[in-house]
């Protein structure tokens, strides 16, 4: 099965990327996905859904540490495949 997964995390900050912004992104680089789309207000990554999931709890984990106080996630299956 493939995902899409749209994300944001809070709070904002306008003038310079927030910590909890920087450790997502750093997730979501690291990991094997087919597609990723990094921007000030909202993140999409796609891929299969074993890689998609760890990356998901690794961005959970990596920016509540960091400092998130809200993140918003959006899940759409793509169909099958890997």
């Amino acid at each position: 099965m493939r995902l899409r997964v749209e994300f944001t995390t809070e709070p904002f900050d306008l003038d310079e990327a927030p910590a909890h912004a920087l450790a997502a992104r750093a997730v979501i680089e690291a990991a094997d996905l087919d597609a990723v789309d990094v921007g000030p207000f909202g993140n999409t990554v796609e891929g299969g859904a074993d890689v998609v999931l760890a990356a998901v709890d690794a961005l959970l984990r990596e920016s509540l540490g960091a400092g998130a106080t809200r993140i918003s996630l959006q899940v759409n299956v793509l169909g099958e495949g890997a």
